[in-house]
């Protein structure tokens, strides 16, 4: 099975046509800190991350990137089970409370397209409906 940092690079570019690993700066009083973008695309900064214990901070992650990018925040899981388990409920929850976007991609989707490549269309993400966010209205 392939890591995080590989799924993410798949889908990221083959799918999303963004760009891994992206470095933003910020300070802190006299500091200079960075903190990395698992993927950028235009208009969105998505954090992605395993259907793991490790990934429950993967929201505070995306909200603080897009505040220092401007841009959309996002989470993305890759599900490696076929399965909603504690820890995607947990981030799901606090995706929609936020008003953060949530996807979910099957590991062996991702895996599959890699190795195809295209032509082959991108397999679909799993979309849960969020509820719209105070500025979105109904």
């Amino acid at each position: 099975m392939a890591g995080e940092l590989e799924l993410a690079a798949i889908l990221c570019s083959l799918i999303l046509g963004g760009e891994t690993e992206v470095s933003h700066a910020y300070s802190v009083g006299y500091d200079l800190h960075r903190v990395r973008v698992d993927c950028e695309t235009e208009g969105t900064v998505i954090e992605v991350g395993l259907d793991k214990r490790s990934s429950l901070d993967s929201v505070q992650q995306a909200i603080f990137a897009g505040s220092l990018t401007g841009k959309r925040p996002v989470v993305v899981l890759i599900d490696t089970d076929g399965r909603e388990g504690p820890f995607e409920l947990r981030i799901r929850t606090v995706s929609d409370l936020a008003g953060v976007d949530y996807l979910t991609w099957s590991a062996d989707a991702l895996l599959r397209h890699e190795a195809a490549q295209a032509p082959h269309p991108a397999p679909a993400p799993l979309v849960r409906d969020r509820q719209p966010r105070p500025d979105e209205g109904s």
